[in-house]
């Protein structure tokens, strides 16, 4: 009996690795078909004109939102799906200042610069949360950790550009916005740490979709959006990309996360960068530079580093993904 359980372990184990790397893929498409909605170059003919980053992120979440009510509350049930009012609370500034920030801000990046500098960028948010846990003193400052930061700081630089040839030639704002974005996805899992710990990712992924639609309804109405008159086949786009970029990776990473511990479903999720940045090659004939390749490495390395646990404590800085 107890052969059986173990010759099922590695099996269970390869399975939830290919759930995640399933998501991280699907992420990284995501990215690049954030890029060609900005450009118009997935569609020949021009029937796909440029998409704006706020309609991009704005029809997302609620596009997801959308999808994910009737099918919770038909597997779940209406009761299973009420909260505490003051966990809503919470949730709602997450949706706010966490998905809706990150995700705008993520693609503002990709817009303005490319999907390896703008994804890049924003995984460095475990240096960020690493920052924050050792200035309220929830962690140590270890040399280990120290290296990590260094790994990410010079990585950063080498990605955006700064030593390359021909003197300082990188996109300001979206720089600043890749950043920014790091932070939002940083702040997501530091104030959402319980939360995610205590309910169903599904259930709290609804919330946060149902706060980040009504924030960006307010910010942009539907007659703003209606406004800029978009086709069908462009609506149709924005559909199918909340699919590729929510509800899909969303449905393999929890489904991994019934076979691998957090710890290695997250390290695995460190794929989404090199996914993204190879498809945007292949897709977009984005060029990546020596140099923004070894920054690019220097930031995967920092990331591991960072999220790797301890020796002593055996407890690892855990970062949920947003894309």
């Amino acid at each position: 009996m107890s052969s059986q359980v173990q010759a099922s372990e590695p099996r269970n184990s390869f399975l939830g690795y290919i759930y995640i790397a399933t998501a991280t893929f699907f992420w990284g498409v995501s990215a690049t078909l954030g890029r060609a909605a900005f450009t118009g170059r997935l569609f020949h003919g021009g029937e796909l004109r440029s998409i704006d980053p706020l309609i991009l992120s704005q029809s997302r979440t609620t596009f997801a939102f959308l999808v994910f009510l009737p099918i919770l509350m038909l597997t779940r049930g209406w009761r299973r799906l009420q909260l505490p009012a003051a966990d809503l609370g919470r949730i709602s500034v997450l949706g706010v200042l966490g998905v809706a920030a990150s995700n705008y801000f993520y693609y503002l990046a990709i817009q303005r610069t490319s999907v390896a500098t703008a994804i890049t960028v924003q995984y460095t948010a475990p240096i960020w949360v690493l920052l924050y846990m050792v200035a309220a003193g929830l962690q140590k400052a270890t040399l280990r950790r120290l290296i990590a930061v260094l790994l990410a700081i010079v990585g950063i630089v080498l990605v955006v550009g700064i030593f390359r040839s021909g003197g300082l030639r990188l996109d300001a704002i979206g720089v600043i916005a890749a950043l920014l974005a790091a932070f939002s996805f940083a702040f997501y899992n530091i104030a959402g740490h319980n939360i995610l710990a205590r309910y169903d990712h599904w259930i709290v992924l609804l919330y946060i979709t149902f706060s980040a639609s009504v924030f960006w309804m307010a910010i942009n109405p539907p007659w703003k959006v209606v406004a800029h008159h978009y086709s069908a086949r462009s609506w149709a786009f924005l559909f199918v990309f909340s699919l590729i970029s929510v509800l899909a990776p969303f449905s393999f990473y929890i489904a991994g996360l019934r076979y691998l511990d957090p710890t290695r479903a997250i390290v695995v999720s460190c794929l989404e960068p090199v996914f993204s940045i190879v498809i945007a090659a292949i897709a977009l004939g984005e060029i990546v530079r020596p140099l923004q390749a070894g920054g690019i490495l220097f930031v995967l390395a920092a990331i591991l580093v960072v999220q790797m646990p301890d020796r002593k404590s055996r407890e690892a800085m855990l970062v949920e993904p947003i894309e």
